[in-house]
C-alpha cells in the first residue's frame, strides 16, 4: 500500500476532530480568534517536529529557494482566509448551504494543480474526482436536511457565496503548500513536509497574533484563558497539519483531498451504528458516490 494513502486518513481523522473542537470555540471567541487557536499552541510543536526529523536523518535543513518562500507565505494566507470563512459561515442560519458548498475544494484543487503546478490528471482520475465532488454535496445535503432544489435555490445567497469562497482558499493553500515543498532543494518527503509545516505554522501564528494585537486585543488574553480548549484545539490541527502536507508532497494534491473525503463515510457510519440514526436516500447516494470515486482513484487512476 502507498504510504500517502494511510496518512491520508489520519490527516482526514484529525481535521473532523479539529473542526468540531473548534467548534466550541465559535460563541466565546471572535471569527478571527477562533481561527488563531488552530495555530497559536502548534507553533513550536511543528518546530520540535522537525528538529527531530533533522535529529533523526541526520540531515540539514533542505535548501530554501525564492519560490518556496512565494509559495509559502501565499499557502499561509490563503489556510487563514479559509479558516476565517469557515467559522465566519457558522454565524449564519442557513449555514448549512454554505458548507454543504465549501466541499467543492476538490474539484478546484484538481483546477489549481494543473494551473500552478502542472499536476495533470487522467481521464479516470477526473471522473473519480467528479463522482468523488458530487458525493460529498449529496451527503452533505442529505445530513443537513436540504434537498438539490434547496441548493440549486440558494446559488445566489450569501452563505453559498462564502463557503465557496471558504473551498477555492482551502484548495489554494492544498496547492500552494504542495509547490512550497516541492520548491525545497534536498531531503526526503517527510522532511520537505515537516519544513513546510514548521515555517508556515510559525508564520502563520505571528501574522495572526499581530492582527488581535492590534485590532482585538483582548482576543489573545482570551485565548491563554482558554488555553485547554485552545491548545487541544492546536494540538489536533498540527497532526492533521503533518499528515496533509506529508500526504500532498508524496502525491498529486487532489488525489489526496478525495481521498480524504472517506472521513465522510466513517463519520456517517459511526453515527449509524453507535447512534442509530436514521439515514436519508440522498445520503446512500452520496456514500455509493464517494465510495465510487475512491475506488476508481485507488485502483484505476492511471487509466
Amino acid at each position: 500500500m502507498p504510504v500517502w494513502i494511510p496518512i491520508t486518513i489520519a490527516a482526514a481523522f484529525f481535521q473532523n476532530l479539529r473542526s468540531a473542537l473548534q467548534k466550541h470555540l465559535k460563541g466565546e471567541l471572535s471569527d478571527v480568534g477562533a481561527t488563531t487557536t488552530r495555530f497559536f499552541y502548534a507553533w513550536p510543536l511543528a518546530v520540535l517536529y522537525l528538529s527531530v526529523m533533522l535529529s533523526h536523518s541526520g540531515e540539514s535543513l533542505p535548501g530554501l529557494t525564492p519560490l518556496f518562500w512565494v509559495y509559502l507565505v501565499l499557502g499561509s494566507l490563503t489556510q487563514i482566509l479559509f479558516t476565517f470563512l469557515l467559522i465566519w459561515l457558522f454565524s449564519f442560519r442557513n449555514f448549512a448551504v454554505g458548507n454543504t458548498f465549501s466541499k467543492t475544494e476538490t474539484a478546484q484543487i484538481a483546477l489549481l494543480g494543473l494551473v500552478l503546478l502542472g499536476d495533470t490528471l487522467s481521464l479516470t482520475a477526473i471522473l473519480a474526482i467528479t463522482l468523488s465532488v458530487l458525493g460529498v454535496l449529496m451527503l452533505s445535503a442529505g445530513k443537513a436536511g436540504l434537498s438539490i432544489s434547496n441548493l440549486v435555490y440558494s446559488i445566489s445567497e450569501k452563505s453559498t457565496l462564502l463557503g465557496l469562497a471558504s473551498g477555492f482558499f482551502l484548495g489554494a493553500s492544498v496547492v500552494l503548500f504542495r509547490g512550497a515543498s516541492l520548491a525545497l532543494e534536498g531531503g526526503d518527503s517527510f522532511l520537505k513536509a515537516a519544513t513546510t509545516v514548521a515555517f508556515s505554522t510559525s508564520l502563520q501564528t505571528l501574522l495572526l497574533c499581530l492582527y488581535l494585537r492590534f485590532r482585538e486585543s483582548g482576543q489573545i488574553t482570551k485565548i491563554f484563558l482558554l488555553w485547554k480548549k485552545a491548545g487541544m484545539v492546536s494540538v489536533v490541527s498540527i497532526l492533521g497539519s503533518i499528515c496533509w502536507v506529508t500526504a500532498f508532497t508524496i502525491e498529486n494534491a487532489s488525489y489526496v483531498r478525495t481521498l480524504g473525503q472517506i472521513e465522510l463515510i466513517f463519520s456517517l457510519a459511526f453515527s449509524i451504528m453507535v447512534f442509530r440514526e436514521k439515514v436519508t436516500r440522498l445520503e446512500v447516494g452520496g456514500m455509493i458516490f464517494i465510495i465510487g470515486g475512491i475506488i476508481l482513484l485507488l485502483f484505476f487512476r492511471n487509466g
